[in-house]
C-alpha cells in the first residue's frame, strides 16, 4: 500500500531529513510534494490532494491551523510536526492528533505512520483535522472540544459537558452531563496534562470539573459535592490546588 503525501516544512535540511527517514524506515510513503510557508503550501494540497501531510506547525506566511482552514473542502491525514510549545501540544492532544516532536524521533515517524495507514487501509474517515481547527477558532476553553479514543473508535465531546474523569487500570472512566459514562483508551494523567481550568486533579484517581462542584466539605479528611450528587475525596496532597480553583 502506498501512501502519497506531501511535506510542509518551511526549513530546507528539516524537509530533506524527513524524507531520508521515511525512504529508510516508511518505504509505504511516497513523497509528492513539498511546501515551505502555509501559503503555498494550500495551493499544493488543493492541487496534488495527497492521502497525508507532514504539516510543520509554525512556518512562514501563517501557521499549520492556516493551513487547515485553507484546505477545509479537502481530507487529508494529518501528521504534525513541531518544536515544544505547551498550547499546540495541548491543542494536538485534545484532538486525538498524531504529531512529531522536533528532532524526530525515527520510532515515533513509524508509529504514527502505521497508525495513519491502518485509518487509510480501514477507511476510517475521521476528521480530527476539522476538530483542531475548530478549537483553534474558539476562544473559550469550555466550548472546546476532546476527541476520546475508545474501544469502539473516537467520541467527540464538548469540554464543558464533561463532570469528572475517574481513573480505572489503562482506562479512564468519562462522566458527562447527560448521565452517560465513557470509556477512554487513556491514562488519567494524559487527561491532567491536555485538560485545562476548570478541570482540577484532586486525587490519584479523580480529576473533577469545578464548575460542577456545588459544595466543599472539610469533615472526613475533605470532600466535595458534584452536580450529579457524586462526593469525591480530596486528596491533602491536591487541596491547595482545588481550593486555588475557587480563590
Amino acid at each position: 500500500m502506498t501512501i502519497q503525501s506531501v511535506i510542509v516544512e518551511d526549513e530546507f535540511s528539516a524537509r530533506e531529513a524527513l524524507k531520508s527517514y521515511l525512504t529508510k524506515y516508511c518505504p509505504q510513503v511516497q513523497v509528492i510534494g513539498e511546501a515551505e510557508n502555509a501559503r503555498e503550501a494550500v495551493a499544493l494540497l488543493h492541487e496534488l490532494r495527497p492521502q497525508l501531510v507532514f504539516l510543520d506547525v509554525e512556518m512562514p506566511f501563517g501557521n499549520a491551523f492556516d493551513v487547515l482552514d485553507g484546505c477545509k473542502d479537502i481530507y487529508f491525514e494529518t501528521i504534525f510536526v513541531t518544536a515544544y510549545s505547551q498550547y499546540s501540544l495541548r491543542a494536538l492532544n485534545q484532538s486525538a492528533a498524531y504529531y512529531l516532536l522536533k528532532p524526530i524521533d525515527i520510532e515515533e515517524l513509524i508509529v504514527s505512520v502505521n497508525k495513519v495507514q491502518q485509518h487509510i487501509a480501514e477507511n476510517e474517515m475521521f476528521n480530527r483535522n476539522k476538530i483542531i481547527l475548530e478549537n483553534y477558532q474558539e476562544p473559550r476553553l469550555r466550548k472546546q472540544q476532546v476527541i476520546l479514543p475508545t474501544l469502539e473508535g473516537f467520541e467527540v465531546v464538548k469540554m464543558e459537558e464533561i463532570i469528572r474523569l475517574q481513573g480505572n487500570g489503562n482506562f479512564t472512566d468519562i462522566y458527562l452531563s447527560n448521565k452517560t459514562k465513557k470509556m477512554v483508551c487513556r491514562f488519567l494523567k494524559h487527561f491532567e496534562e491536555i485538560l485545562p481550568l476548570p478541570f482540577v486533579r484532586v486525587h490519584k484517581s479523580h480529576i473533577i470539573n469545578t464548575d460542577f462542584v456545588k459544595s466543599y466539605h472539610k469533615n472526613s479528611g475533605g470532600y466535595a459535592t458534584l452536580a450529579d450528587g457524586t462526593e469525591i475525596e480530596i486528596s491533602p496532597n491536591y487541596k491547595e490546588t482545588f481550593l486555588q480553583a475557587f480563590g
